[in-house]
């Protein structure tokens, strides 16, 4: 039941934000109990133009805060070198809290808008 409740909140939050934002990308996030991960998706072509994960680090020692900031450093400076700085923000069935808001302030830091 709790996954068909995520799966709706998800659908319905990805729905809404694809009908205002035609002209950006779409920048996905996906929260698990000890990484995170994000990726910017062009929706027209179907395509993941950028992505980063902090199973890429590899570093134990980090804490999940610690770690959402240097993943989103990371993607921010992909962006940045791909020339992408308008996105929109798909927070899937996460609340706009905790580590999925630390990751949304790098990322507005690292200089991408939404």
């Amino acid at each position: 039941m709790a996954k068909l409740n995520n799966n709706k909140r998800s659908q319905r939050v990805r729905k809404k934000l694809k009908k205002v934002n035609t002209e950006r990308y779409r920048l996905t996030v996906y929260r698990s109990l000890k990484n995170i991960s994000a990726q910017i998706i062009d929706d027209e072509n179907s395509k993941t133009l950028i992505s980063a994960s902090s199973l890429k680090e590899k570093s134990q020692n980090k804490k999940k805060g610690e770690s959402s900031l240097t993943v989103a450093e990371m993607l921010a400076k992909k962006a940045l070198d791909m020339k992408i700085t308008k996105v929109y923000f798909d927070r899937g069935r996460y609340k706009y809290h905790g580590r999925i808001k630390i990751f949304a302030e790098a990322l507005r830091k690292g200089g991408l808008v939404f």
